[in-house]
C-alpha cells in the first residue's frame, strides 16, 4: 500500500520536525514538492491576489482535498467551512493549523448526504484531473456541483497544456488529443512513498465542453498572468 507521503511531510513541517526532503519523483527525475510555498505559507505573505480570491469564496463552504487547509483556515474566519482531504495527515495538520472541521474523505466517495449545500465548492489543486479521463472529470464535477446551492459556485482549477511543454510542467506527458496532456509523478519523504498521481490536464475550452455536457455553465475562467499556464474556473448549475 502506498504511504501518506505528502501528508506526513506536511504534518512534521507545521510540527516543526521536518525529517527529509519532500520530493516529486517521475522515473530518475525529481524535483521539489515545495510543501511550505503550496500549503503552508503564513497568510501574511499572501499577495493581494490569493487574499481576492479568498474573499470571492461564499460560505458556507466545502474545501475539497483540503491539503494543510489554508483556505479552510482564511476562510472559517468569517463562515462556515467543512474541509476534508483522503490524506489522514494532511488533515491532522489542518486540525493542529486551527481548521475548526476537517475529515478524512475521499472526492470519489463523498460522505455527504444530499442534503449537503455550499455556496462554494473549491477542489483547488488541480484534483479534478485525477478523474483520469474527460467521462470521470465530467462526473466528478457533476457530483460536487450536486453539493451546491442553488446560487452556488464550484471552483476547479487545471493547467493549460497549449501553453505547456516538457520542460515547464515536471511530470508531463504528450496527449495526441487538442487542448489535453497528462501529468504523472508520485511524491516521496524519506522513506515514505506516496501512489502515482496521474493528472489529465484541460485547456479552457475543453473543461468548458465536459462541464457543458453535465449542465455547468463557466461564469469566470481566471489566468494569474499572460504567461501562466495555471487557470482557475468557476462553474455554476
Amino acid at each position: 500500500m502506498p504511504d501518506d507521503a505528502l501528508g506526513t511531510a506536511m504534518l512534521d513541517r507545521v510540527r516543526g520536525c521536518l525529517r527529509a526532503p519532500c520530493i516529486y519523483r517521475d522515473g530518475d527525475d525529481a524535483a521539489d514538492a515545495h510543501i511550505v510555498e503550496n500549503y503552508l505559507v503564513p497568510p501574511e505573505e499572501w499577495p493581494d491576489a490569493k487574499w481576492e480570491f479568498l474573499d470571492s469564496l461564499r460560505t458556507p463552504m466545502l474545501d475539497v482535498g483540503c491539503g494543510a487547509g489554508q483556505h479552510a483556515l482564511a476562510v472559517q474566519e468569517r463562515g462556515d467551512v467543512v474541509a476534508f482531504d483522503v490524506s489522514p495527515n494532511a488533515v491532522r495538520a489542518a486540525r493542529e493549523r486551527g481548521v475548526g472541521d476537517a475529515m478524512v474523505a475521499d472526492m470519489f466517495s463523498l460522505p455527504f448526504d444530499t442534503d449537503a449545500r455550499f455556496e462554494t465548492v473549491l477542489a483547488n489543486g488541480t484534483q479534478t484531473g485525477l478523474a483520469g479521463s474527460l467521462d470521470g472529470i465530467a462526473e466528478l464535477l457533476d457530483t460536487l456541483a450536486s453539493l451546491t446551492t442553488a446560487t452556488g459556485d464550484l471552483v476547479v482549477d487545471s493547467y493549460d497544456p497549449t501553453r505547456l511543454s516538457p520542460g515547464t510542467c515536471f511530470g508531463y506527458r504528450d496527449d495526441p488529443r487538442d487542448g489535453l496532456a497528462r501529468r504523472q509523478f508520485h511524491v516521496e519523504y524519506g522513506d515514505f512513498r506516496g501512489p502515482t498521481l496521474d493528472f489529465l490536464l484541460c485547456s479552457p475550452e475543453r473543461l468548458e465542453s465536459v462541464a457543458a455536457a453535465v449542465g455547468l455553465d463557466v461564469c469566470e475562467v481566471v489566468f494569474p498572468n499572460e504567461e501562466s499556464a495555471y487557470y482557475r474556473m468557476r462553474l455554476r448549475r
